[in-house]
C-alpha cells in the first residue's frame, strides 16, 4: 500500500486546479464580436444585408465579412457610428465612432476618426467582401476604443474622404449593432 503525505497531496491538488484553470481559456479563441446587417428604409427597394465579424488581434481588431444586395459595381461608404442604434433609419446611431477626437478622413491615414472602415466596393452580383485589420479599435470591455454595443452602418454612396464630419456619404442603407460573439 502507498502512503501519501497529506501535505503532499492537498499540493497536487491544488496544482492540477490551478494548472486546469490556466488552460480552461485554451481553445477558445480570442474575443469576438459579429454584426449581422439589415436593410434600412431610407432608401426603396433595399436589400442590402451582410454579416460581419469582429476578431481580436494583439494590436486591434480583424473585421471581415461580405455585403449583398449592393448596386453591382458601386462604391460605398462603410463605418462604425458612435451609438448602437439603428433606429430612424440607422440615423440614431449617431456620427462616426471618434473616442480620440480624429478628423474624417481615409481609413489608415494619421489622425482619423477610429470607425473608419475602408469603403465598400460591390463586385458584379451586388456583393462586398472584405477583410481588414483595425488598428484604432478593440474588443475590450471597458477600453474607450471598444465598439461592442456600437452600430456598423453602409452608406448608399462613396465617402469622399473630405467633407467634415462624415464623408458626404449619403443616407445609411444597412445598420446592426456590434454584439459579443
Amino acid at each position: 500500500m502507498i502512503r501519501m503525505n497529506p501535505l503532499a497531496t492537498a499540493a497536487a491538488v491544488i496544482a492540477a486546479a490551478a494548472a486546469l484553470s490556466a488552460c480552461s481559456g485554451m481553445g477558445t479563441g480570442r474575443a469576438a464580436a459579429r454584426a449581422d446587417l439589415r436593410p434600412t428604409a431610407a432608401v426603396q427597394p433595399n436589400t442590402t444585408t451582410g454579416t460581419v465579424r469582429f476578431t481580436a488581434l494583439d494590436h486591434g481588431v480583424r473585421v471581415a465579412g461580405e455585403v449583398r444586395g449592393l448596386p453591382p459595381g458601386t462604391e460605398h461608404g462603410f463605418h462604425i457610428h458612435e451609438k448602437g442604434d439603428c433606429g430612424d433609419n440607422g440615423n440614431a446611431s449617431g456620427g462616426h465612432f471618434n473616442p480620440a477626437g480624429g478628423t474624417h478622413g481615409k481609413f489608415g491615414s494619421a489622425g482619423t476618426h477610429a470607425g473608419e472602415l475602408p469603403s465598400l466596393v460591390a463586385d458584379a452580383s451586388g456583393v462586398a467582401r472584405f477583410r481588414v485589420d483595425v488598428h484604432a479599435i478593440s474588443l475590450n470591455e471597458g477600453a474607450a476604443n471598444n465598439v461592442v454595443g456600437r452600430a456598423l452602418v453602409v452608406h448608399r454612396d462613396r465617402d469622399d474622404f473630405t467633407t467634415q464630419p462624415a464623408g458626404n456619404s449619403g443616407p445609411r442603407i444597412a445598420c446592426a449593432v456590434i454584439v459579443p460573439g
